[in-house]
């Protein structure tokens, strides 16, 4: 269902999404917290009430935002109502919503998120974290996935869980996507099942190793912070591995999709293990990993990734080749050229350069999407980094 709206009034920031804002009384970094950017998926709601209200201004350097995702979404406890909203944020929607004299739900909801972004990366020259805390239809550990860009990554290393790198190639128009393509350490934590009360305290954990870990928190909260830190290592039962995201099965739109019962998160399965149903046909898992993120809910359309876990030793290389840009050698290479090189996004003809693996182009940091079936576009976040923002913080 449309709904017919005003365009100056479509375009006015609700005052109600920003649910906390504290200013603090020194100079520093700006913290943003997203929660409910999925309507079903309160738990960070929870735990911002539980930990937010508790810090004062002269407590904190910089400013701290909590960010309602989907208003109305998150009152219908459903995960969007006409769109998901954290698969609309790419460059051409953003574009055509600029346009539109009517708009959809997510829609309004976009707008004033995107209103509230652009603000305060107009007003702000400090760093900024921005964070999406988010919870799954399965049960899982707690773990955090990002976009793999070396300030993400060193960032993330601060907390004690398991990190998934890549997801970013199998989704389109994700909030941290559009974040991350403007420079800005951003990464999501994903907190346990949705329902699970367990999930509220795995959240409010990190939201409190967020806050130290930043340096936006003068001092701690408690006094003895490991309590979060053994609190998290704990739910995540030590496993600390950095993932790749190696597979996805994607719903079709007439696809019937039914998981097996029973899959968590991070569970080891062999390959040909009976995963799921498509059209009352058997889908059978094709490697020997771990399942990743089951789809036990009626709406979504991920019905499981695959990962593996990545060797520490592929992780130092590609951290030493990206810190010489050694990524500029890829264009040696026939069939390779810039599509645009102060964004760092390459093109590649896939008739020429299909003898190059998936991994070669990750150890350079990119990540690709295909534009049609015989280009793709290969797109790197260090060459959009804003690096020099973050080299004094306390994590770096």
């Amino acid at each position: 269902m449309q709904t017919s709206l005003n365009k100056n009034k479509t375009q006015t920031k609700s005052a109600n999404r920003i649910f906390h804002h504290i200013i603090g009384k020194t100079p520093g970094s700006t913290l943003v917290f997203f929660a409910g950017i999925h309507g079903n998926e309160n738990a960070g709601v929870k735990a911002l009430d539980m930990v937010l209200p508790n810090i004062k201004p002269e407590q904190i350097r910089g400013e701290i935002y909590g960010v309602y995702g989907n208003i109305k979404a998150l009152k219908a406890k459903r995960r969007f109502l006409d769109s998901d909203l954290n698969r609309m944020w790419t460059t051409e929607r953003l574009t055509a919503l600029k346009h539109k004299s009517e708009y959809k739900e997510e829609d309004q909801e976009q707008l004033e998120l995107n209103a509230f972004i652009d603000k305060l990366l107009s007003t702000n020259s400090k760093p900024i974290y921005f964070i999406d805390l988010h919870t799954t239809s399965s049960k899982t550990l707690p773990f955090i996935t990002i976009n793999d860009a070396l300030i993400n990554r060193k960032f993330s290393k601060c907390f004690p869980v398991p990190i998934v790198l890549g997801i970013e190639e199998y989704l389109e128009g994700p909030l941290l996507s559009y974040l991350n393509k403007k420079g800005f350490v951003s990464l999501g934590f994903e907190s346990g099942q949705h329902d699970d009360p367990e999930a509220v305290t795995n959240c409010e954990a990190f939201v409190h190793l967020v806050l130290n870990c930043s340096g936006v928190l003068k001092q701690p909260v408690h006094k003895n912070v490991s309590i979060y830190e053994d609190y998290l290592k704990n739910t995540s039962k030590g496993v600390n591995e950095t993932f790749e995201v190696i597979y996805k099965h994607h719903i079709q739109p007439e696809e019937h999709f039914a998981m097996e019962e029973g899959f968590i998160s991070f569970q080891n399965v062999e390959k040909d293990t009976l995963l799921a149903y498509s059209n009352e046909k058997p889908v059978y898992s094709n490697y020997n990993a771990k399942l990743f993120m089951p789809l036990y809910q009626k709406t979504g359309n991920d019905g499981f990734f695959i990962i593996r876990a990545i060797p520490p030793i592929f992780l130092k290389l590609s951290e030493f080749l990206r810190q010489i840009k050694a990524d500029s050698l890829l264009t040696w290479f026939p069939g390779i050229t810039w599509e645009d090189k102060k964004l760092g996004v390459l093109k590649a003809n896939l008739k020429v350069t299909r003898f190059m693996a998936k991994s070669i182009f990750h150890l350079f940091g990119y990540r690709n999407k295909q534009i049609d079936e015989n280009h793709m576009l290969l797109y790197n976040r260090e060459r959009v980094a804003k690096k020099h923002l973050y080299t004094k913080e306390p994590w770096y």
